[in-house]
């Protein structure tokens, strides 16, 4: 008999998630993490991550988010911490713009269109409207702008933090700073996990939710997921309390046609310092995250404040207080990517979530929990058969 039913590979976003879900449902379950979850060596760091209802790349992630902002304010009851501020999302483009957003063009208006067709709350803003609202916003007036009062921002490492202790507290077992070796088949129903110390677990089912690193770990279906490094940067301004969530909500701004006419950011959350603002970059590819460069060069930090903040935020001064590096495990199609290796009905992936998944974990980590321990969940949607000829 296998020592666990399930071995959760990876405990950041979706791993905490699901480990906690199949500890709830009272799995003998076991998480193993190279590193200390949370931490800064993956995809789920840096203080805030944007959450918003509407979805405007595509109508299967709204389910997910919505029971995602149930989840949060679940656990926050339980556990006393904050996890989910809803300070409204704004979602800017030209007016006559069809920016393209995580691989979907006309970003607003299918986000206007999934609002509408899910019954969420929201506001459709011309470029007046927004300036008055939101005067720390420098617009040319040819905006076009969603607002979702409901929208606003999760805390990744306090959500991470907290599903792994209520994952401890209903009898999950964690092994930290561990990395996996590799997994094979361990007679009928059963998977070995090995550690690179020499550690040898088996359970029925493992889940492999290892973010940038599930590339070498999931065979030929690696071949779909491609590492980008991505940074994040911290600015002053003049009145940070007119940064204050109570005063500014999150915001994505597509300002221009291409790709890399982008910005997005956030509102200075009570405990922290800066304005906390972002561009998305695929330029450059990681073959390896373990050599993810870190470093954030100084003409990186000024080429984001002159590309970007300078003559759109009113009083953000340049010169930024710290700067970070994360990575995005993209897809072809900016898609998540759940599903059975092939020939393997014993492990499953659930990784790649593109650059967006942060705001729907909660959800999808429940999600593939039912689908693990009750054959419940239908995440076809999200398979790696659409993407055969795509890379």
């Amino acid at each position: 008999m296998p020592g666990y039913d399930t071995i959760v590979v990876g405990l950041g976003a979706v791993g905490s998630a699901c480990l906690y879900q199949l500890a709830k449902r009272g799995q003998r379950v076991l998480g193993v993490d190279r590193y200390a979850p949370p931490h800064d060596r993956g995809s789920s760091h840096g203080e805030t991550r944007i959450t918003r209802q509407a979805i405007g790349e595509g109508e299967a992630y709204v389910p997910l988010v919505s029971r995602s902002h149930e989840i949060w304010r679940e656990i926050e009851a339980e556990t006393g911490t904050e996890l989910l501020v809803q300070c409204g999302a704004l979602i800017l483009a030209g007016r006559d713009s069809a920016a393209n957003h995580h691989g979907k063009g006309d970003f607003v208006r299918r986000t206007i269109a999934a609002a509408e067709q899910f019954g969420i709350p929201h506001e459709v803003l011309d470029a007046a409207e927004v300036g008055a609202r939101y005067p720390q916003l420098r617009l040319t007036g040819a905006e076009i702008g969603y607002f979702e009062p409901g929208g606003g921002f999760a805390r990744p490492e306090r959500c991470i933090a907290a599903q792994l202790s209520l994952a401890r507290r209903h009898g999950a077992e964690l092994l930290l700073d561990t990395a996996v070796a590799g997994y094979q088949a361990d007679g009928p129903g059963a998977t070995a996990v090995t550690t690179a110390g020499g550690g040898r677990f088996t359970a029925a089912q493992v889940l492999v939710a290892t973010g940038p690193w599930a590339a070498g770990m999931t065979g030929g279906m690696g071949r779909h997921m491609q590492v980008c490094r991505q940074v994040l940067h911290w600015y002053g301004a003049d009145d940070e309390a007119a940064y204050a969530p109570e005063r500014f909500p999150v915001f994505i701004w597509m300002h221009g046609d291409q790709q890399e006419d982008y910005l997005y950011g956030f509102p200075v959350p009570s405990g922290s310092t800066g304005v906390k603002v972002a561009t998305e970059q695929y330029g450059e590819v990681t073959a390896d995250p373990d050599f993810l460069r870190r470093d954030v060069l100084a003409a990186e930090e000024q080429a984001m404040f002159h590309d970007h903040v300078a003559g759109r935020l009113r009083g953000v001064r340049p010169g930024a207080l710290r700067s970070s590096a994360c990575m995005y495990t993209v897809t072809p199609d900016s898609g998540f990517l759940v599903d059975w290796l092939p020939g393997d009905g014993r492990i499953l992936v659930a990784s790649a979530c593109s650059g967006h998944g942060f705001k729907h974990s909660a959800g999808l980590g429940e999600a593939v929990a039912k689908g693990i321990a009750d054959g419940a969940a239908d995440l076809g949607h999200f398979g790696a058969a659409r993407l055969l000829g795509a890379a």
